[in-house]
């Protein structure tokens, strides 16, 4: 094969890749298709070049800063988010609703904050499904509720 078509093919198939880079970004098939792009380019300026055993050392060459910028790019649009947790001390005073009857002294009852998460609750008293609550302390796993006047 003609190797003026294989540096084509390569500068095409590059093109591709940083197309579909573009439709899907985080996939980092920016790194291989710049290395395609760049070594077609280089081809097709000279296409004896194409058959050289330094071709790989190109490569080599320009696959290693890419990875390195690419990974930086991806940091700079997207940086890592601190991960979401719930802190217990911070779920006192929250309200919900009952959802399974709270009996004193156990965590079999659960309760569904305003932020639709559930919590094993327990309380003093025993508490219907159905009722509004607010959260008066936590412990550990679950928290420790009181019904809301009415």
């Amino acid at each position: 094969m003609d190797p003026f078509w294989i540096a084509l093919a390569f500068v095409i198939v590059g093109i591709l890749m940083l197309i579909a880079e573009m439709a899907t970004p985080g996939s980092f098939i920016i790194v291989p298709g710049t290395v395609v792009l760049v070594l077609g380019l280089l081809w097709l300026i000279n296409p004896a070049w194409t058959l050289e055993w330094w071709s790989i050392i190109v490569a080599v060459v320009v696959l290693i800063p890419m990875i390195f910028a690419a990974i930086k790019l991806y940091q700079m649009l997207a940086p890592p988010a601190p991960p979401e947790t719930t802190v217990a001390s911070s779920l006192a005073g929250k309200k919900g609703v009952v959802i399974s009857e709270i009996i004193p002294n156990t965590i079999t009852g659960k309760v569904r904050l305003e932020n639709n998460e559930t919590w094993s609750a327990t309380a003093p008293v025993k508490i219907m499904v159905g009722v509004r609550v607010k959260v008066v302390e936590s412990r550990g796993v679950h928290i420790v509720v009181a019904e809301l006047e009415k």
